[in-house]
């Protein structure tokens, strides 16, 4: 048997006195983080308590007051901060914890969330808009930074909540001939020459002409001097009035007089022609890349997108419109707008995935009695709980945190989180991270 080995001597002990005392561990990352959201009063927003942002905002609505849209990110126009943090941004403690975002986001994004998740409750129609890749965001921001606060382009998804309408991209060379052939009121405007080209041209021209067509007949009719598109507008809404009277209204016809209520002769009444009218159910959405013309014209949504707040726009608002930008950036692609109803991943989760690497968005419906268990991810995620109440338990923590609607969650990288319901009721919730495919 051999025998012990021999204690170290002494001296060696306590040499390490003499060092820099070892720096004490850092505290455990929290692994659910509340926030408290922004809320955006922009004018078209349902007022007071019939708007679903002011009720998830928890707050005393103001019957009188727009609320808009809800802000979940790190967005300095509107950034979420922590509850019980002392008020400390999302985006602070994020540079002090990159962690929490994952190595491969920390790397492509600089540190930041790279998506932006919102809540919309729109009552009266936005702009016609649209978002600059990131080549042309750069040129915006530097020429004119207080109205392009970043440098970022801003690709979007709508979720519908309820009933969702918007315009989306550009319709079909054959439904514009019909505009024109039937609305005298905007081929005056567009002039006989861009008319002329546009009714001639067939849906198999070669791309660059179709595009140059189009593109052509678009700046002519939203350049056109105002108190022309005034007169136009009038006598249009006021023969819609009249032949409502003998036959029902397209659906683009009723659009046109509800716009005109909204925003009097102003061109975008009838740009909005030139567009796909989108009717959304509860559950479906659309995508919109950049350089895509659009508007949100009514219901409430989800939406998420990259971090960025840079909107183009040229038509039915009272902000500052950039005509000239628009009609140059725009693809003039003419397709109808792909429709997502959202993929099970498992059991009580859909998943919507946009072509984006930024973003994608859950949609999680946790049944009464049930454990829904959503798996660690490598990147960072938002948990909003739109419905019910229960309880989101993160990793192996013996104690779960209380969940309501309205509640908001940042929830770091490669954390599992389980959810379950309190009472009856079922709880729905909807989880914004970066996109799967991203990490693939």
């Amino acid at each position: 048997m051999k025998d012990p080995p021999e204690p170290e001597p002494a001296a060696a002990a306590a040499s390490p006195q003499r060092d820099v005392e070892p720096s004490p561990s850092p505290p455990p990352q929290p692994r659910l983080l509340r926030l408290r959201c922004a809320v955006q009063h922009y004018e078209w927003g349902r007022r007071g308590p019939a708007s679903l942002v002011a009720r998830l905002a928890d707050e005393d609505p103001d019957p009188a007051r727009p609320y808009a849209e809800l802000w979940m990110g790190t967005h300095p126009s509107g950034p979420s901060t922590l509850l019980g943090g002392g008020g400390e941004l999302l985006r602070d403690w994020l540079a002090r914890n990159p962690d929490a975002l994952g190595p491969a986001v920390a790397a492509r994004w600089g540190g930041d969330l790279p998506f932006l998740f919102k809540v919309l409750s729109v009552a009266k129609a936005l702009s016609i808009q649209a978002h600059p890749d990131k080549k042309l965001a750069e040129v915006l921001h530097a020429l004119r930074p207080s109205t392009y606060k970043d440098n970022n382009h801003k690709p979007e998804m709508a979720i519908a909540i309820t009933e969702f309408r918007a315009l989306c991209g550009f319709a079909s060379i054959e439904e514009l001939k019909d505009i024109l052939k039937t609305v005298p009121e905007v081929q005056g405007l567009v002039g006989h020459e861009d008319a002329g080209k546009l009714m001639n041209t067939k849906e198999y021209d070669g791309g660059n002409q179709v595009k140059s067509n189009l593109q052509s007949a678009f700046a002519k009719l939203m350049t056109a001097n105002k108190d022309m598109v005034s007169e136009a507008v009038s006598k249009l809404t006021s023969r819609l009035n009249i032949e409502s009277k003998i036959r029902t209204l397209t659906d683009k016809e009723q659009l046109i007089l509800s716009l005109e209520k909204q925003y009097q002769q102003d061109v975008g009444v009838l740009a909005a022609l030139f567009f796909n009218y989108v009717k959304l159910s509860p559950g479906e959405a659309l995508y919109i890349g950049a350089n895509e013309p659009h508007a949100y014209l009514s219901g409430e949504c989800i939406e998420c997108m990259a971090t960025s707040d840079n909107v183009v726009r040229a038509g039915l608002t009272p902000k500052y419109i950039d005509v000239q930008t628009l009609c140059s950036m725009l693809t003039y692609k003419q397709a109808f707008p792909e429709i997502l109803r959202g993929v099970p991943v498992q059991p009580h989760v859909r998943r919507y995935t946009p072509p984006f690497d930024e973003f994608e968005v859950d949609c999680c419906l946790v049944p009464p009695g049930e454990l829904v268990v959503i798996s660690p991810v490598p990147g960072p995620s938002i948990f909003l709980v739109m419905t019910g109440e229960g309880e989101l338990q993160a990793d192996s923590q013996s104690a779960g945190e209380k969940a309501k609607e309205g509640d908001v969650f940042f929830v770091p990288a490669y954390t599992e989180v389980k959810l379950s319901t309190c009472g009856s009721e079922s709880m729905q919730l909807y989880r914004a991270g970066v996109n799967s495919r991203f990490f693939s």
